[in-house]
């Protein structure tokens, strides 16, 4: 065992058995940030070292020709490229917004409030897990078109407010908030929805940053959605524009570039807030 001084005095003991765990942790770490390494990689890749024989995992002369052809390849006259990156924006964050308030305020009238016909309510949330999103495509699709929100940022965003695994999510949490505390504040002259900003969301934390990662990277992901709903141009999200691009060999470049495009987010996103995800995968099994 060796003792070393640590900060503020205290000692740090290392043993053969610690040191063996942290190499090996740490090439699992290393093993698994390969791929996301790899895309950064490739997108500032030219083309000849995009074809090169035996495959180079490095970029010996890094270039941002492939944004530029990413640009070109999508960007027109009518519709430039900047419109597909302002609606798959726009479109995801309110999504995510609406879909933390949403589901938070279902998950606290269940539990706080308990209604009649709460019970069933739930059922059916817990029902609707084990369906699959795109069996739900049809009916959701002829229930946009009734409402006449078809080819609208309205079809986007409805259908993924109240998604069922995410009251499910906030249920779990808001069950072990306690009951006294709300019933301390009532009895103090606070309203309901004073309550629940001030002091049940606050406690909440990472349950709704994990609903804001989770309804984040589906929005921002979502390709089969803008598919069926949306049919002009204009109104194209950034993952559905990015298949257009085609294929061969002259658009390789960009198509790495709309690869490195459509995962930077998700992947700042998670890294910004996985403390969060984390403790919510931890302690979201407690209560059922």
């Amino acid at each position: 065992m060796i003792k070393i001084k640590w900060f503020k005095g205290q000692w740090l003991h290392i043993t053969f058995s610690k040191t063996l765990l942290y190499l090996v942790m740490l090439a699992l770490v290393a093993f698994t940030a390969l791929p996301l390494v790899y895309v950064v990689v490739t997108a500032f890749k030219p083309l000849d070292e995009l074809f090169v024989y035996p495959p180079r995992f490095y970029v010996k002369h890094p270039t941002t020709q492939n944004f530029s052809d990413l640009v070109v390849s999508l960007g027109s006259s009518t519709v430039p490229f900047t419109r597909y990156i302002f609606n798959s924006i726009l479109v995801t964050i309110a999504t995510v917004v609406l879909t933390v308030i949403v589901c938070s305020l279902a998950a606290y009238a269940l539990v706080k409030f308990k209604p009649k016909g709460g019970k069933l309510l739930f059922d059916l949330i817990l029902i609707a897990l084990m369906f699959s999103p795109h069996v739900t495509k049809i009916p959701s699709y002829l229930i946009i078109n009734k409402l006449n929100l078809v080819n609208t940022y309205g079809a986007l965003v409805l259908p993924s407010i109240a998604v069922a695994y995410n009251c499910f999510l906030m249920r779990q949490f808001i069950q072990q908030y306690p009951d006294e505390l709300i019933e301390a504040a009532r009895i103090d002259g606070a309203g309901e929805f004073r309550i629940f900003i001030q002091m049940v969301m606050p406690a909440l934390a990472p349950a709704w940053s994990t609903l804001v990662v989770f309804s984040f990277v589906s929005s921002w992901n979502d390709y089969f959605s803008p598919l069926i709903y949306i049919t002009s141009q204009a109104m194209k999200t950034l993952p559905l524009a990015l298949k257009t691009i085609g294929s061969g060999i002259a658009r390789a470049g960009a198509m790495n570039a709309a690869s490195l495009l459509t995962a930077a987010p998700t992947i700042i996103i998670f890294t910004i807030m996985q403390g969060h995800v984390m403790e919510t995968m931890t302690y979201s099994g407690i209560k059922g």
